[in-house]
């Protein structure tokens, strides 16, 4: 048991900032304006009997990242990122391998072991060295030191930073890597699990890939479960939810008979003043900025509920950073005019992925790239046993020091 307590000053403060942001009123109305994107829009679900008929591939993108250090100063590192894809709800193969349960394609650097920093320099000369992450770099079109937002001895600093660095860059090259190498088409879809921004890597050069897709019209979208801009809109959603379930629904002429699929679904452009607040302190002028100049990334963020589920109002909803040059075709020339229509379309697109067992209301395929590339407890037990049975096959060591080696003192406490 600890010796410290916490304050109780701390754990009411604590409360009561809580309490503060999440019954925040924005006074943003529950009627919406088809012309004004930062009002709630709603539409009825993609019919489930349709879900899987649709045409448009679904990629998804994900990454992970785990690490272990022991007393003395042997760690692992481990980083990696991968994707999914699905067509009329089947997953396709896009590997050569003959696996009858690993469908996606996976990427990954072979240096873990650490054991100074010179580890650590070359697991980012490899990274950067890997096929996708060097076709990046080149389609960017300049040297690290300019692509990126921090010097290699700032990213090498310690192994947090670096395995981060290492799994966010291995993202974006996969969404590189789908756009070149797979068979991506018109309307398809490339989900990340996470924003179309970055502190890594310059708003420039991100623009450069959202332009690409805009070209290509498939849809790049980053989709995220947990942000400060939920908090913020907690009362928001809750008003929006009591609306379109006590009042709208019950005269709403839905196309749908059954009562059971007759589901109201609703997305809004996030305010510049709650993006402010939900990211404080964050550079925020910065990360939520609403332009391609001055920002973080290519996106827009906008906040969506893609399926309904009972008494779980916030839980439902997501962030969905869409390519700003689809919402704001003419970005580039200042013309800030929303495509409300491509808005719309790609947002009942989506519901064809929510509606599925896993999460109702967020995209399966970004669950299945989830299981793909989850570097859980189990993947480093596994990483140390092969690397102690590696060391006991040369026999040149004996085998307490072996042990030794790999003891972690914290478990004896």
């Amino acid at each position: 048991m600890s010796s410290f307590e916490i304050p109780e000053n701390v754990i009411s403060a604590t409360a009561a900032q809580i309490h503060a942001k999440t019954n925040k009123d924005y006074q943003i109305p529950v009627v919406g304006v088809p012309e004004n994107l930062e009002t709630p829009q709603v539409f009825e679900i993609m019919p489930f009997e349709q879900i899987d008929l649709q045409s448009a591939k679904f990629y998804a993108i994900d990454g992970s990242r785990n690490s272990h250090t022991f007393y003395n100063g042997v760690s692992l590192c481990f980083y990696q990122a991968g994707y999914v894809c699905f067509q009329n709800g089947k997953q396709l193969r896009l590997n050569d391998n003959d696996d009858p349960i690993v469908y996606g394609k996976v990427f990954h650097g072979d240096h873990m072991l650490v054991l100074s920093e010179k580890d650590l320099s070359e697991i980012y000369d490899e990274c950067l060295g890997l096929a996708p992450t060097a076709a990046l770099l080149s389609f960017f079109g300049d040297s690290p030191d300019v692509i990126f937002g921090y010097k290699k001895d700032i990213i090498i600093s310690n192994p947090g930073t670096l395995l981060g660095f290492c799994q966010e860059v291995l993202e974006w090259a996969c969404i590189y890597d789908i756009a070149q190498n797979a068979s991506l088409e018109k309307g398809d879809f490339v989900l990340r699990d996470g924003p179309l921004r970055s502190l890594n890597i310059k708003q420039r050069f991100l623009n450069k890939l959202g332009h690409l897709f805009n070209i290509k019209e498939a849809n790049l979208i980053g989709i995220t479960k947990q942000s400060p801009i939920k908090t913020e809109l907690a009362y928001t959603y809750s008003k929006i939810d009591v609306y379109l379930q006590s009042k709208l629904k019950p005269t709403f002429p839905f196309k749908a008979m059954d009562p059971k699929s007759q589901k109201l679904c609703c997305y809004l452009e996030v305010r510049d003043d709650v993006l402010e607040s939900a990211y404080q302190g964050n550079s925020s002028n910065m990360y939520a900025k609403k332009d391609i100049n001055g920002g973080r990334g290519c996106g827009l963020f906008f906040t969506a509920r893609l399926d309904y589920v009972e008494k779980l109002q916030n839980y439902d909803w997501l962030i969905c950073d869409l390519n700003i040059y689809d919402c704001i075709p003419g970005i580039a020339n200042k013309d800030l005019r929303r495509n409300t229509q491509a808005v719309g379309n790609i947002m009942y697109s989506l519901t064809a992925t929510t509606q599925e067992h896993y999460i109702l209301g967020y995209p399966y395929p970004l669950v299945e790239a989830h299981n793909l590339v989850t570097l859980t407890g189990d993947f480093k037990q596994e990483a140390i046993a092969r690397v102690k049975a590696a060391l006991y096959s040369s026999q040149q060591m004996d085998h307490t020091d072996i042990e030794n080696l790999f003891l972690d003192l914290h478990s004896r406490f």
